[in-house]
């Protein structure tokens, strides 16, 4: 294995693993939250440009005349995917965190054209990472309801990766109902 692929390799684990030892490190501890070292700021930082990355390449990779297109009746078409996706990150850390969220845009235009869309996905994930850069030592380690579950303040940002990554992978069957290959996976 080449050493770029073993630090990729080690990044991932340490995706999984440092917050998994940290829930466990505080299991049991009530309200108190798990401590998470500063250094793991930087792990989320470039999860969030994964994401944005990975979306940006979607959106450049599907032709605007199926932007509006769906797999099924009930699905979410493939620009309303995408927008979920980015879009959860913010409304979602807003919400909780109790700040701000940014603008939200114009739906008719960044649902509709490549530059609406690019531009949506760019300004969602700036104000997420400003906001993971701003978050204070205090607010990371304060306890929050992130629907009903009682989570660190840090975690929050591992919980939204989760969700965009599994939305992302929704947005492949757009597709492949078209007969084209989704943009390629690259970890970092």
């Amino acid at each position: 294995m080449t050493s770029s692929k073993v630090l990729i390799a080690m990044g991932v684990a340490l995706l999984v693993a440092v917050p998994l030892k940290a829930q466990q490190a505080g299991a049991g501890m009530g309200q108190q939250a798990a401590a998470m070292p500063e250094s793991y700021r930087q792990v989320q930082l470039s999860a969030l440009a994964l994401q944005r990355r990975m979306l940006l390449s979607m959106a450049d990779s599907m032709p605007e005349r199926l932007y509006r297109d769906r797999v099924t009746p009930i699905q979410r078409d493939f620009a309303q995917q995408i927008e979920h996706a980015a879009g959860s990150v913010p409304m979602v850390v807003s919400m909780v965190l109790h700040v701000p969220p940014p603008p939200h845009g114009d739906s008719a235009a960044y649902l509709n054209s490549r530059q609406g869309l690019k531009g949506f996905i760019n300004a969602s994930y700036d104000w997420a990472e400003s906001s993971l850069r701003n978050q204070s030592a205090a607010d990371r380690a304060q306890t929050v309801d992130l629907f009903g579950a009682r989570i660190p303040g840090w975690q929050l940002w591992d919980e939204l990766h989760q969700h965009s990554m599994w939305t992302a992978g929704q947005i492949v069957a757009n597709f492949r109902k078209n007969g084209m290959a989704p943009p390629g996976f690259g970890f970092f």
